[in-house]
């Protein structure tokens, strides 16, 4: 048996042009992501600096265009200044977010160092947990200066006579959790996020600036927190962080890869509470939003390490699935559905924690099932996000109704004249075909069509196995005068590539 769908595409009928930093990242001084992960000086890949270049090679391809650093948990008991300088005068700490050992032998120098090899900007985040707005004042003085101040030629003596020139800085992190170092209520946060951000902009005038919302929707005080926040932030701020983890630890597959709806309707409501104090405020600056994490999670909530005060022990090592694959791209989806709003977004994590890639200290790495969907997209979603006037076939699950078989979402590169169109058939049993009408480009030819599919839901990589699932080029697409006929096999992930005629 074989489904029906269709979608609807003008290139007059447009979303918004994609920011690419919604294909950004993030790496915490969380187990293995830094040590062991990005550093790993005793790999034989390992540079001057101690970077893996396997791993700087596998990130580069993704073309992530930023990462936020240091945290994350991290960053709430973090003294900035205990990660710069001579690395034999740094001090080994306990550090109470993770409950490790935190040796320093990454810090805020190294780190844009490594970036600019991956080809990354930096999102730098400043502790508003145990700290406050002069550690973050002299932070930024230290980072974007060109010199003559105490802090700016601090840096020029540990090597950087140039400055960094972070732009992106996030006002603390998820300060509404009581897990949080610091933890506050919403209007203690926004007073001293107001100020913080004050005098960071007097530093630097040109940074951007992103406040914490909630630390999911699922928080008691989700919708109160970011009013409260906004309204005492909305002059200094540019940007509202929104976080979401999704799992399926209840085995049911229908229902997971549902939950892009979720997080639809999630970032529809923030931009409502966004667009409130907006009106309120009689202001004529519109918040934009910042996913700086989501990720499927797993094993969230087994929370430390077993042992303390370890250095960079694994945790949270989730090993993904086909399916997770296939939720991480309903994500994306919805990601670029929301491109008129959602400005950067942060896949959490990049390497070993909740990560894409995995490796093992001093040793192999390997790619798990969500790189390949993020990798399609970050590559080949670039451009203009298209309406997409789409009829599927629908069902419900234990929390959702009406969910559609069909998720998608088209961009356009109106430069090289090529559509992307990203798909995920959610249907478990049954293949469906695909009409595309895209009349209002004229003729248009197939490029390839990228899939990724498996018979088993459960099936991974691993070190032994790292191509046990991967896409291929196999799709089966035609297209015959502005229209595309394309069959989506079950439970896959698809990359239609089509190039318009120009002139």
């Amino acid at each position: 048996m074989t489904i029906r769908s269709s979608m609807l595409i003008d290139k007059n009928f447009t979303v918004s042009p994609v920011d690419p930093r919604v294909y950004g990242s993030f790496i915490e001084h969380l187990g293995r992501a830094v040590y062991g992960g990005i550093y790993d000086p005793g790999h034989p890949t390992a540079d001057g600096n101690g970077f893996r270049q396997d791993a700087i090679e596998v990130i580069k391809a993704l073309q992530v265009p930023i990462i936020r650093y240091p945290g994350g948990n991290f960053v709430s008991g973090y003294n900035w200044e205990d990660g710069v300088g001579p690395k034999s005068e740094r001090k080994r700490l306990l550090e109470l977010a993770w409950w490790t050992t935190e040796t320093n032998e990454v810090g805020t120098n190294e780190f844009a160092d490594w970036a600019k090899l991956v080809g990354s900007d930096v999102m730098m985040a400043v502790n508003l947990g145990t700290r406050g707005m002069d550690a973050a004042r002299n932070l930024v003085e230290y980072c974007n200066h060109p010199g003559g101040t105490y802090w700016s030629d601090l840096r020029i003596s540990h090597g950087y006579k140039e400055p960094h020139r972070f732009k992106t800085w996030c006002l603390g992190n998820e300060m509404d959790g009581p897990w949080q170092i610091g933890a506050k209520t919403a209007v203690e946060y926004g007073r001293l996020a107001n100020e913080t951000a004050k005098v960071m902009k007097w530093v630097d005038p040109s940074i951007e600036l992103v406040a914490c919302g909630s630390s999911s929707s699922g928080m008691s005080t989700f919708a109160d927190w970011e009013a409260t926040v906004l309204d005492l932030t909305y002059d200094q701020v540019d940007y509202l962080s929104l976080h979401t983890y999704y799992n399926n630890n209840n085995n049911d597959t229908a229902n997971f890869l549902a939950k892009s709806l979720d997080m639809d309707q999630f970032i529809d409501s923030v931009a409502a509470i966004c667009d409130y104090v907006k009106a309120k405020k009689r202001s004529k600056k519109t918040i934009m939003l910042s996913l700086d994490e989501w990720n499927v999670w797993n094993t969230i909530g087994t929370s430390r390490a077993d042992e303390r005060w370890q250095i960079a022990p694994p945790e949270f090592e989730d090993v993904y699935t086909h399916e997770d694959a296939l939720a991480v791209g309903c994500f994306l989806i919805t990601l670029l559905k929301h491109a008129d709003r959602v400005k950067m977004a942060c896949i959490a994590q990049l390497i070993n924690v909740i990560a894409p890639i995995m490796t093992e200290t001093n040793g192999a790495i390997w790619l798990q099932t969500t790189y390949y969907p993020f990798l399609h997209a970050s590559n080949f979603g670039r451009g203009t996000v298209l309406q997409a006037n789409i009829s599927s076939p629908k069902y419900d699950s234990k929390d959702f109704t009406d969910v559609p078989y069909l998720e998608a979402i088209s961009v356009f590169d109106e430069e090289q004249g090529l559509i992307t169109v990203f798909a995920v058939n959610r249907h478990l049993e049954e293949q469906m075909e695909l009409s595309l009408d895209l009349r209002s480009f004229g003729e248009v030819s197939v490029i390839e069509h990228i899939v990724m599919e498996s018979e088993d839901l459960k099936a991974t990589n691993t070190k032994s196995n790292p191509r046990n699932v991967v896409p291929h080029a196999g799709g089966r697409t035609a297209a015959d005068n502005g229209s595309v006929q394309a069959i989506l096999n079950k439970a896959s992930w698809n990359v239609i590539r089509l190039q318009t005629k120009k002139g």
